[in-house]
């Protein structure tokens, strides 16, 4: 892999995190806890309300996970070990890095 390929694949890694860090803050008060006062919300609006609250956190649990997959990305590129897979250590193809630079491990080992 050249140099201009991984400078590329850096760069959008640290977009994807940066978008990331925005969704994240954006998102931050929909996790809020529900108010179970029924005088001032219906049942049914409250098991919505908590159905909704239950999907953003599970959305943001998400969100972290390609966090730590995108800073193992960014790792990999410093140390010298970006592109190459963790099991067999043989490069991963450039275009299943183009599809997910998140990627760890080659077509072969990831069944």
């Amino acid at each position: 892999m050249t140099q201009t390929q991984l400078n590329n694949f850096k760069q959008r890694l640290l977009k994807l995190q940066k978008g990331l860090h925005e969704l994240e803050e954006e998102f931050a008060q929909s996790g809020d806890t529900v108010i179970l006062d029924q005088n001032s919300v219906g049942r049914l609006s409250r098991i919505d309300a908590m159905q909704s609250q239950q999907m953003s956190l599970e959305a943001s649990r998400r969100r972290e996970m390609l966090a730590d997959s995108i800073e193992g990305g960014l790792r990999r590129i410093e140390s010298g070990t970006f592109g190459f897979c963790f099991y067999c250590e043989e490069a991963i193809d450039i275009k299943r890095l183009d599809a997910d630079p998140t990627y760890t491990r080659c077509i072969k080992c990831t069944d």
